[in-house]
């Protein structure tokens, strides 16, 4: 193989603070090679300046053997690299076909030989096994299709790099496997991809070559076989990480949430709910499984007040539940931390103070005059108390909360629902995105949280991890429970039946 990218010592420093740091990378033709670390490592700046976004304070790139300076994103498409972002960056009011050719280069003066480039791209995603429905919005599409879109963007504009950010966090197994299979592809046309990713099962399947940061620096460069997951996590976090053996518990018998003959939209396979009948004890988890899109999202929804059922009713602490708003939730023990921690769960230009007192500004702790006036130094004062506690890593709790690492904006979220001292915790996707020692910081909290009596609804597309933490297990397919198992010695046979209708 011919080296296609080199990074030499690159540095990018923000003020006194080193994102990265003496950084060495080098990307071959023809070769899968991903990055790990933990969140907060390096990745995503030293991905911002392959594609010019950010620029380094010092270091140099050598792309094919010649030194570049990549100063925007458009010349990094103009050099063959090419990004497709955990967060898709895709216009949700036009459609797929308007979506790949948007800025194209290849218009001549102010108008577009459509049928031509609907031509090209019908052919390029055949090459590839691609079935996109060009003409359908953005907003009426998959996920994995979306994904599929960002990719034939990237190399409808010649990527010879591909950069995949985090690809699998939202796709089921299936979608996961095709995705795989394109890469497989990519890489026997001699094309490179960069593979970020947190899950060590993908990563040692699909790797050529890995490459660690840890604190902003490189730790080393191994090639797949030479390193098992335990070692490639080690090496992640700077310190052994032992294997985690979360204890099963019968709760002690009261109720904090029960769901009666719940339905919503029952009609819709994929975003209702039909005929629910689920109860929650205080000091237990109860896993939801199942493959995402099969009513998860709904579920949260109406057990957090944000939707109400079309039928059956709901109690909270033996109390029937009489209007469905999430205000009402929250003051009758409700705490939520959402699948989607930018869009639903944090507010991303406040600050990480701001943001773990959201729901408490009316207390008389944080503010006087019924909450016309906060107490800024109590609230800073109170986050940094939680920053110590929750390990949220950051320079200052006055910073945006966008400026976090994923793992480091879900422990802002944990901090302010877990200290609301609730009696129910609903938990979507918990660790999704995050890395290992994080994941496991979370998934650490919610167990603390049921033996402290808590009861936890965890609805996860991870298996692993509610076989892992759940004390029962309910499987959710098409809007309809399936079964309910014991967390103890669970049938997994069984359960993976269930959760495909069977």
């Amino acid at each position: 193989m011919s080296e296609l990218l080199r990074v030499d010592h690159i540095s990018k420093r923000f003020g006194d603070f080193y994102a990265n740091k003496n950084i060495d990378l080098t990307i071959e033709s023809g070769e899968i090679h991903t990055l790990l670390g933990e969140n907060g490592a390096g990745k995503s700046t030293l991905m911002n300046i392959l594609i010019g976004l950010y620029q380094p304070t010092e270091g140099r790139i050598f792309l094919r053997g010649k030194e570049v300076r990549i100063e925007s994103p458009s010349q990094a498409v103009s050099l063959g690299i090419g990004m497709v972002h955990q967060h898709f960056m895709l216009v949700d009011a036009m459609t797929v076909f308007e979506n790949i050719i948007l800025g194209d280069r290849k218009a001549k003066g102010l108008f577009i030989d459509r049928d031509a480039r609907r031509r090209e791209i019908e052919e390029l995603a055949a090459r590839y096994g691609f079935h996109v429905q060009l003409d359908r919005l953005i907003t009426e599409i998959s996920v994995g299709e979306q994904q599929r879109v960002e990719i034939l963007k990237a190399l409808y504009r010649g990527a010879e790099l591909l950069i995949l950010d985090e690809p699998t966090a939202a796709l089921t197994d299936i979608e996961v496997e095709g995705l795989f299979d394109v890469m497989e592809k990519l890489k026997a046309e001699g094309k490179s991809i960069i593979f970020i990713s947190h899950k060590m099962r993908e990563v040692l399947h699909i790797s050529d070559r890995i490459t660690i940061l840890r604190a902003g620096e490189t730790v080393t460069t191994v090639g797949r076989g030479e390193m098992d997951g335990q070692g490639l996590a080690n090496l992640m976090i700077g310190r052994e990480l032992s294997e985690s053996h979360y204890e099963k518990k019968e709760p002690d018998g009261k109720t904090v949430a029960v769901m009666d003959h719940v339905s919503y939209h029952r009609q819709s396979k994929h975003n209702g709910l039909s005929d629910i009948n689920m109860t929650i004890h205080a000091g237990e988890i109860v896993g939801i499984a199942g493959v995402d899109g099969n009513g998860q999202t709904q579920l949260a929804q109406v057990i957090t007040g944000v939707i109400s059922p079309e039928e059956g009713a709901m109690n909270l602490k033996d109390t029937k539940v009489a209007a469905f708003d999430p205000l009402e939730f929250i003051r009758n023990g409700t705490a939520h931390v959402p699948e989607d921690r930018n869009l639903q769960g944090l507010v991303s230009d406040m600050s990480i103070a701001d943001n773990i007192v959201l729901k408490r500004t009316e207390s008389e702790q944080f503010s006087s005059g019924n909450g016309l006036f906060l107490k800024k130094n109590v609230i800073s004062s109170y986050a940094e108390e939680m920053a110590q506690k929750y390990d949220i890593r950051c320079r200052s709790v006055d910073q945006d909360v966008r400026s976090l690492s994923g793992g480091n904006q879900q422990k802002v979220i944990l901090a302010r629902e877990l200290e609301s001292m609730p009696d129910l915790l609903v938990v979507a996707h918990p660790t999704r995105g995050l890395d290992i020692g994080a994941t496991r910081f979370v998934r650490d909290q919610m167990v603390a949280a049921r033996d402290r009596g808590v009861g936890v609804l965890l609805i996860s597309a991870d298996f692993d991890e509610i076989l892992e933490l759940s004390d029962r297990i309910l499987v959710l397919f098409e809007g309809q429970i399936m079964g309910e198992y014991s967390g103890k010695n669970p049938p997994i046979e069984e359960i993976s039946m269930a959760m495909t209708g069977k």
